[in-house]
């Protein structure tokens, strides 16, 4: 049974390695690619119900050497979950590649570079290590490089660049920590690490490990003040590429903050929740007043995930079970309707004349494109928090936990905040879907991208806004869990 916890990561792994044999039949290649997914889900959805159904993680040893001495991979409630909604996401972002035009996802790389990022998102949700997660992370930001790279926008390269050199700095973050918690503590196992700096919270570098490590999974989701990639990026990336980093990919920064405040740093926490709330409130009006003021779809979308992002912070630094189960349902409910927003932007995009996303551009292109406006629609309406989509129950659970904990003037900042939202999402679906296009005289590419993808997304985020109780359930579960770390340290320690 504890081999179940590998299953999710070497799938797409070997799956990634078979692709390259079918680099002459990139059709093929997707559909492998697909099939390789959809088992990939099925086995991280098993784990899933084990763990909840057992109350256990599943841990496995690498070599049959018990932690601390071997490596740990750990699929406990929080792993799990993030994993399974990363691998669903991945998943109908395979969909959307196949439908696309673009001349990048016939690139034979470019299926098993897919994989190989979801090996690496996976499996920095699994580890038990604080090495391999930097090894996992690595992984990730070469598959995310190079599948940017090959856009066919011109500044693909460009944003490529800028991707590579923030993750280069972020990993070397990330590999300092490595070795200021060794010199300190002597393992790199989280569970042996939380064990022992509860027992020592005075050693010399621990102030430093935290530092690094919060600046770490800062760069990670984008926040507020190392959040100035991800606009440039997000523009010129392909959109299976954009919409799976933003949506998916940086929640691994919110996983790392989730870890550092209920396992690693539990004495510390608050001062990191504090930090944590006044750059989710920044980062709620920074990203909301861009969006509202930039001039391209995907870059105003890119700013809302800097805003999203921030709704989520404020949540977990609040630290109570119902904000922090507020802060995990909004990760999930936001993965699901960013993708999707960015695949209607990518599929408005591909049936320009010029492909581009620029507002100069398809304004007034949605009037032929009805059902991808009622898409575009509904998913404003769920990045708002309006019913009845999964949005709503987001924000209306994480303002239920704020006034619970009393933070008045928060929530009032975060209102204005849903209030940019909600006009920033209706200026575009009105510029795109209302307003006369520039010239009239331009008509529509008569085939683009499908739209089969962002319609599953948003059949998604409606179901989870009418029956959101599994989520929820799922989440204080997980909650549940995160309050009492000893239990993850004995799953761990214990040998099995």
């Amino acid at each position: 049974m504890n081999h179940l916890v590998l299953l999710p990561i070497l799938i797409p792994f070997f799956g990634a390695v078979i692709a390259l044999f079918l680099m002459r039949a990139p059709r093929w290649q997707g559909m492998w690619t697909l099939g390789v997914l959809g088992t990939a889900v099925t086995s991280i959805s098993y784990l899933l119900w084990v763990v909840q159904q057992t109350g256990e993680p599943v841990v496995f040893y690498g070599g049959g050497w018990i932690a601390p001495f071997g490596i740990a991979i750990v699929g406990d409630l929080l792993g799990s979950l993030l994993a399974l909604m990363s691998q669903v996401v991945l998943l109908l972002g395979t969909v959307y590649a196949l439908g696309a035009k673009d001349k990048n996802v016939r690139y034979p790389g470019f299926y098993p570079l897919f994989l190989m990022l979801t090996t690496g998102l996976t499996g920095s949700f699994l580890t038990g290590d604080l090495f391999n997660l930097f090894v996992f992370i690595e992984l990730l930001v070469i598959s995310g490089t190079v599948l940017t790279a090959i856009s066919d926008d011109k500044f693909g390269t460009e944003a490529a660049y800028k991707y590579f050199y923030i993750s280069l700095l972020a990993a070397t973050f990330l590999l300092l920590v490595n070795g200021t918690m060794y010199v300190s503590y002597g393992t790199l196992n989280l569970a042996d690490l939380a064990e022992r700096i509860a027992q020592n919270p005075e050693a010399p570098l621990l102030t430093t490990s935290i530092a690094l490590l919060m600046a770490t999974f800062m760069i990670k989701s984008a926040v507020f003040p190392f959040h100035f990639w991800q606009p440039d990026f997000h523009t010129a990336a392909p959109t299976a590429v954009s919409a799976m980093l933003s949506s998916v990919v940086v929640k691994l920064g919110i996983y790392g903050f989730l870890r550092m405040t209920t396992l690693l740093f539990v004495e510390q926490a608050a001062l990191i929740q504090t930090l944590l709330i006044v750059l989710g409130v920044i980062g709620i009006f920074f990203g909301g007043l861009s969006a509202i003021g930039t001039h391209n779809v995907k870059r105003m979308l890119a700013y809302s995930t800097l805003a999203q992002i921030g709704f989520i912070l404020v949540g977990i630094g609040w630290g109570t079970s119902l904000s922090i189960a507020a802060a995990l349902i909004f990760t999930v409910n936001h993965s699901l309707v960013k993708a999707a927003m960015l695949m209607l932007a990518g599929f408005v995009a591909s049936r320009a004349l010029v492909k581009s996303a620029a507002f100069a551009v398809v304004t007034g292109l949605g009037k032929q494109l009805p059902l991808a406006g009622v898409l575009f629609f509904v998913g404003a309406l769920a990045l708002a928090g309006i019913p009845p989509t999964n949005g709503f129950i987001s924000k209306m659970l994480l303002f239920n936990s704020g006034v619970e904990a009393a933070q008045i003037a928060i929530l009032s900042l975060m209102a204005l905040g849903s209030l940019a939202t909600l006009i920033y999402t209706m200026r575009a679906f009105q510029r795109i879907w209302w307003e006369p296009q520039v010239d009239t005289a331009v008509t529509l590419k008569p085939v683009g991208d499908r739209l089969i993808a962002p319609a599953l997304l948003i059949g998604l985020v409606i179901i989870l806004g009418i029956w959101a109780e599994p989520l929820i359930e799922l989440t204080d579960a997980t909650t549940l869990w995160l309050a009492q770390p000893d239990l993850y340290i004995t799953a761990v320690l214990g040998g099995g």
